[in-house]
Formats: C-alpha cells, sequence, structure tokens
C-alpha cells in the first residue's frame, strides 16, 4: 500500500511523464446528507477508451489512499466486503467512468480519484453531512473580484473569492494559453464569523511591462464555474 508520502511522490512523477490519456475529474465536491446515493464521473480521453483500465482510490484524512475498484472491459472490486458500496459503469458514448457510492455515511466522507497506467485525476472530494437539508444550504461564491497594485517594478493582482460553502474550491491563475504556476500564491480557506460561508483569495505577481496582457483567475466550486480577467473592472488596494 501507498504511503501517504509516497502517493504523494508518485501523483508528482507521473504528471510530469505525460500520457496517452487526460483524466478530467467532476465536479470538485459532492456534498449530500447520509442515506444518499453519489456519482462521481471521470473523462477518460483515450482512443482504446472500452479496454483502458480504470483505477478508483479513496483516500481519507490522515491515511492512505487505498484502491477501492478498477475496470477496464469489467468492473472489479479490490475488496468483496464492498460489494453494494462501490460500482463501477463505463459510458463509451461519452467516454466517461462513473464511480457509484451507493447509501452513503458518514464514514464515506473521503476525496475519491480516478487514476490510469501513469496519471491521476484531480479528485472528487465528498462531503457527507448528517444533516438532512445541507444541500439547500450549497451556496456559490456570493462576490469575486480582482485587485490590482503596482509596487515598483511589478504588479500584484488578488482575485478575491467570498461567502461559498463547502470550503472545497479550486483557483487557477491562466493567461490566454496556458496555466500560470510561477509567481502565484494561493491562501487558504477563511471562515466567516457569522456563519458556514467561507472566503479565499489568490496572488498573482507579473513584470511592470505586462500591464496590458490579460490574464484570467478561474475558480471551480461544487456550485459554480467562473473566469475572471485582469482587463476587467477591478479595484486598487494598498500594501
Amino acid at each position: 500500500m501507498l504511503s501517504y508520502l509516497s502517493f504523494s511522490i508518485f501523483c508528482s512523477f507521473i504528471a510530469t511523464v505525460g500520457s496517452a490519456q487526460d483524466l478530467q475529474q467532476t465536479p470538485i465536491s459532492i456534498t449530500r446528507p447520509e442515506g444518499k446515493t453519489v456519482l462521481i464521473n471521470c473523462h477518460v480521453s483515450s482512443p482504446d477508451f472500452r479496454n483502458v483500465f480504470i483505477h478508483w482510490y479513496q483516500k481519507r484524512v490522515n491515511a492512505a489512499p487505498k484502491r477501492i475498484a478498477y475496470m477496464s472491459s469489467r468492473f472489479f472490486l479490490e475488496n468483496q466486503s464492498d460489494a453494494g458500496k462501490f460500482t463501477v459503469e463505463k459510458d463509451p458514448s461519452k467516454s466517461v467512468c462513473t464511480l457509484t457510492v451507493s447509501k452513503v455515511t458518514l464514514q464515506d466522507s473521503s476525496t475519491f480519484y480516478c487514476a490510469g497506467w501513469d496519471l491521476f485525476g484531480s479528485g472528487t472530494k465528498l462531503v457527507v453531512s448528517g444533516k438532512l437539508y445541507v444541500v439547500s444550504c450549497l451556496s456559490p461564491p456570493a462576490n469575486s473580484e480582482i485587485l490590482q497594485k503596482k509596487h515598483e517594478n511589478q504588479i500584484i493582482y488578488v482575485c478575491l473569492i467570498e461567502k461559498f460553502y463547502p470550503e472545497i474550491i479550486r483557483v487557477t491563475w491562466t493567461d490566454d494559453e496556458k496555466e500560470i504556476t510561477d509567481q502565484v500564491v494561493k491562501g487558504d480557506t477563511w471562515q466567516s464569523t457569522n456563519g458556514d460561508e467561507y472566503s479565499i483569495a489568490s496572488w498573482l505577481t507579473v513584470p511592470a511591462e505586462n500591464e496590458d496582457k490579460k490574464y484570467y483567475c478561474k475558480y471551480e466550486h461544487e456550485e459554480e464555474k467562473a473566469s475572471l480577467s485582469t482587463q476587467g473592472i477591478f479595484h486598487m488596494f494598498k500594501i
């Protein structure tokens, strides 16, 4: 079994070697009350989708990931004790492999990853709540904006995303061509003092001569996806 550190190193390695497959998991998170059935999709780009092996891993907090099922042309469970809990199906018409988690319990709260031979998906976090009304509490960000500050020979953009639930969110910066990872700082989410709403900020620093270049702050939340442009409306801030 992979340790947590080995899993992290392994994921970093396989992400750099490239693959004939491209795995895209949706959504980023799923929040459900106990007793519901959950479907997690893995979109697979492969010329041989029907026969390619897709593995599913479950990663609980403070525990090593474990494989729970895999499928090529047939579905296999890692442990027969999970029969009735997990099933996997392929839809060749959409190139989608779907993991079904039946009658979820609080113990099912974890992150699920699909994986190919040399690539892992981004993961879908399952949040199981004992509250029957939890779905009505889901909310996309109530406000999102980009703030700008010129500082010496640099421009600092701050993407502020506020008041969303649950707290799971993915924030990325891109230019017109690709994702930007250099000079990007992503802060931790913080919770409001008067409720279950969360906020987050992400910083991008670029050379001052790139002032006219367009950058985008993109976020993906269970309830919404959106893209903000640095050439749109933004506000100045002090540092």
